[in-house]
């Protein structure tokens, strides 16, 4: 039997009569560019706005611009040091230095796998300007003593939602808890596109105002009436499009996610494999299904033997890429950040897996443990 790690084709077959008269509906409007004029563009906003709950729905060209923008927005740069956990994707860091700030890597819990705040609160300097909690792998950041640092130092609080569409804290909605949130609407994420997309979510007017001038070139309301220097980054028709489609359907999507995840569990509990503890406050969304294991690379080998696709989120740490190699950090700097890179592994993972399919994937991984 073979599993993709990830099956877009499903999702579309599912939809496609929809999908397809969107996208139809775009082209035959010629609606392509994101301005303030394209409906679809505002008709998603809008719909993302009440879905996170937030005063403000921003679209832009992809999850990474997403986090520049909103750390431009809130005048970060020039040297300013901004908290990131040591284990995310690349985007979250570079987002702080292409604005001219200086990330500051913080290890992660090392049951949970997202910021620790105590080695937060370690690293605050007077130079410390902003934190970015990463709602990793879909289950939130540990928020509340993470606000009360941000309270106790004046620090802007971004959540990056990249893996986190519609996840919970204590009944929050991620990204609604900081002062602003960043998304990535990427093809594979729980709400993806057809290529690259983003967004941002804010109910701050002023954060609001100037991040949708900045990604359009810092252009106001008003055409060629550009306030300040910015970029181009914008949401386009088709793809907004596509994401009032899918929007829709998140939460049964989701709920479909987190069936599948207790299902590994329960296929898995006597594996002696580690999973992402969760937290009872928490509505995890399972973007991602990993696990940690002994033999990481063994078992890996053995599930693309046998047709079954993984992944490694991520192979090294933040701090050990040869991008930040002048910190010249080393494993015992974050302990539980190189401790997961070395043994995580992650199984397919998507709404459309049926038990069968996941007891399959369950049985691979046990024989490729020695086990039954």
């Amino acid at each position: 039997m073979k599993v993709p790690f990830v099956d877009l084709v499903a999702q579309y077959t599912a939809l496609k009569a929809e999908i397809d008269a969107a996208i139809s509906e775009v082209i035959a409007n010629a609606a392509f560019i994101g301005n303030s004029s394209n409906a679809y563009v505002k008709r998603f906003e809008d719909e993302f706005a009440a879905f996170t709950g937030a005063k403000h729905a921003i679209g832009c060209a992809n999850g990474t611009d997403a986090l520049e923008i909103l750390l431009r927005a809130r005048g970060i740069g020039g040297g300013d040091e901004v908290l990131v956990p040591a284990v995310s994707w690349i985007a979250t860091s570079e987002a702080v230095s292409n604005v001219g700030g200086v990330p500051v890597f913080v290890d992660i819990d090392a049951d949970t796998y997202t910021i620790d705040p105590r080695d937060a609160a370690a690293k605050v300097t007077g130079r410390t300007r902003g934190i970015i909690p990463v709602h990793l792998y879909g289950l939130p950041a540990d928020m509340d003593p993470i606000l009360a640092l941000a309270r106790k130092h004046d620090l802007f609080v971004l959540e990056d939602c990249a893996q986190a569409h519609g996840a919970t804290y204590k009944g929050r909605m991620v990204g609604r808890m900081g002062h602003a949130g960043s998304f990535s609407f990427f093809p594979g994420k729980n709400l993806g596109a057809y290529g690259d997309a983003g967004g941002m979510i804010t109910d701050d007017d002023s954060l609001a105002e100037t991040a949708r001038m900045i990604g359009q070139h810092g252009q106001s309301k008003v055409k060629h009436d550009h306030k300040i220097e910015g970029r181009n980054s914008r949401l386009d028709g088709l793809q907004a499009a596509i994401l009032s489609v899918k929007l829709p359907h998140l939460r049964d999507w989701t709920e479909a996610r987190r069936r599948n995840a207790g299902l590994y569990r329960a296929f898995l509990r006597d594996t002696g494999l580690q999973f992402q503890a969760e937290r009872p406050e928490c509505a995890h969304v399972y973007h991602l299904m990993v696990v940690q294991a002994d033999r990481r690379d063994g078992v890996g080998s053995a599930m693309a033997a046998s047709g079954i696709t993984t992944a490694i989120q991520y192979p090294r740490a933040l701090p050990f890429l040869s991008a930040y190699r002048q910190k010249g950090h080393v494993d015992a700097d974050f302990p539980n950040a190189a401790r997961l890179t070395a043994r995580c592994i992650s199984l397919p993972m998507y709404p459309e897996l049926t038990a069968e399919t996941i007891g399959h994937i369950a049985a691979v991984l046990r024989g490729s443990l020695g086990l039954k």
